[in-house]
């Protein structure tokens, strides 16, 4: 099924139905139906086509929703890109993928302009700011281009062409476009939304980017099933949120481990707070043990659901929530229609309880990064079945006798310390078990000596606590060779663009702290 048909099938049959509440709108099924129609309309008179490339420049707002939809009703295919990006990454972005629009908002406008002026290539601009003479050429209203007589647009694209492509973080250098179909899209949909037992009487609250992919399905899921979206810009202000899914019924709660940190360190909530919530979901890291067990005690009966995935296949495994209590530790089994395998440098299954690479097949993993075959060549490699390739993660994990997946690190994560292997997601799970400290992240810095020390960034919630007090209880619970050297305290940890701690950054900004 191509995506656009999951809001065209549910304002036909639901039309009445709540499909997006925002600050600043609600919008029935119809309503969303309609305003994209009149947006395709608008982009197709501008001169997109069947399999142009449509940058999606917003924050989490009720005009990105529309123009998801609208890009893919013209038969084009949708980048969604972070409102924090600058200048000139969105100029890389657009000559890369040859973008043909950007559907964009007032305040970002200065942003876009920039860009423009790093880039070479025309492209028309449709912004919530009325045109002015600091605007590009082409530009136009967001709101007149709601107002166009819409008109059905027959761009005879099918289910295997390009729906999506969003790009990577870039950690590593330039960002990777990653291509998803829109039969990519579905299957990665129907599976998710099959283990989380979803139905179109939910109502899932999104505090997550549009531009982020756990934040994006978060949409495209609840359009799939008829169900409604709350989408909130973020989650500064707790408690505004927490009122919020009060007052709408909240039925779904996605989050990612800095949230579950945020919420944990709270005082004054009480078991049962948010009595409408049926699920919790995190995903983007997984969530310590400890945290697991506080998030129990404070949503009873809520079912919370540990998951992994990443960008090139949106998900890959969850956690059954009945199994919490035996493996806290894990993040599970394959989604629906998915296998998921742990094996050696060749490429062979290992057994229980040995590190390898988890590899993926399924109808959701993407057909390769935009324009960049040697990128693809390293995530897509040839299976023992001529006519299919896997995607080699880049994650270490073992498994247990029966099966469930355990997350050891990054390949390239490892530190390498005293002729020793460490993963620093082992570190990390200690530090967080320690009732004074609320988050951490583990890296590896140059020694002449040992090759490289493990140092430690911590945020704490008992400041009484010193470098030498950390450094006994982890040597403690670990063995010597994975005790930090090195501890350094700081009021947040350095963060990407979707919210996840990044150790890149963590590695960067060691030494620097007041």
């Amino acid at each position: 099924m191509r995506v656009e048909q999951f809001l065209i099938t549910n304002a036909a049959a639901h039309g009445a139905k709540t499909a997006l509440v925002t600050d600043r709108e609600r919008l029935r099924y119809d309503e969303l139906d309609d305003l994209s129609n009149r947006l395709a309309t608008a982009l197709a008179e501008n001169g997109v086509q069947r399999g142009d490339r449509v940058l999606v420049f917003m924050d989490n707002c009720w005009e990105a929703a529309v123009s998801i939809f609208a890009v893919l009703k013209a038969g084009a295919t949708f980048s969604p890109i972070n409102a924090s990006t600058k200048a000139d990454k969105l100029a890389y972005v657009i000559d890369d993928c040859e973008a043909a629009a950007i559907l964009t908002q007032a305040k970002l406008m200065p942003v876009v302009i920039q860009a423009r002026a790093l880039s070479d290539r025309p492209f028309f601009v449709a912004s919530t700011q009325a045109p002015s003479s600091h605007t590009p050429d082409g530009a136009a209203s967001f709101e007149d281009c709601l107002k166009v007589a819409p008109v059905p647009i027959r761009h005879g694209g099918i289910d295997i062409d390009l729906a999506m492509l969003i790009y990577t973080s870039g950690s590593t250098g330039r960002p990777k476009g990653v291509m998803m179909t829109h039969r990519n899209i579905d299957a990665a949909a129907e599976s998710i939304t099959t283990y989380l037992r979803n139905t179109r009487d939910d109502i899932i609250i999104n505090v997550l980017p549009l531009a982020f992919d756990y934040g994006l399905y978060q949409l495209l899921m609840a359009t799939k099933l008829g169900a409604t979206l709350v989408l909130e810009k973020s989650f500064a202000f707790p408690q505004a949120i927490f009122e919020r899914i009060r007052a709408e019924k909240v039925t779904g709660f996605p989050l990612v481990p800095t949230m579950a940190a945020l919420i944990l360190q709270m005082r004054d909530l009480a078991p049962g707070f948010l009595p409408s919530l049926r699920y919790i979901s995190n995903t983007a890291a997984a969530l310590p043990p400890v945290h697991i067990a506080r998030l129990r005690e404070l949503f009873p009966g809520v079912r919370l659901f540990s998951m992994y995935g990443l960008t090139e296949c949106k998900r890959c495994t969850y956690l059954p929530p009945e199994e919490l209590d035996r493996r806290p530790g894990s993040v599970g089994i394959a989604i629906p229609n998915t296998e998921a395998i742990v094996v050696d440098d060749e490429g062979n299954r290992v057994p229980p309880g040995v590190a390898g690479e988890l590899v993926i097949r399924g109808p959701h993993v993407m057909q390769g990064y935009w324009r960049n075959d040697v990128a693809t060549e390293q995530m897509l490699r040839p299976g023992p079945h001529p006519w299919e390739k896997r995607l080699h993660t880049g994650d270490l994990f073992r498994t247990d006798e029966d099966g469930f997946l355990y997350f050891v690190g990054r390949k390239d994560d490892i530190i390498k310390t005293r002729g020793e292997k460490v993963a620093p997601k082992e570190v990390e799970t200690v530090l967080h078990a320690h009732p004074g400290i609320v988050e951490a992240v583990v890296t590896g810095v140059p020694d002449p000596v040992l090759g490289h020390a493990i140092a430690a960034l911590v945020v704490l919630s008992d400041e009484t606590l010193s470098e030498r007090d950390i450094i006994r209880y982890c040597a403690v619970h670990l063995e010597d060779f994975m005790v930090p050297k090195l501890i350094e305290f700081r009021r947040e940890l350095p963060k990407t663009d979707t919210g996840k701690v990044s150790r890149r950054l963590a590695a960067e900004t060691l030494g620097t702290a007041e």
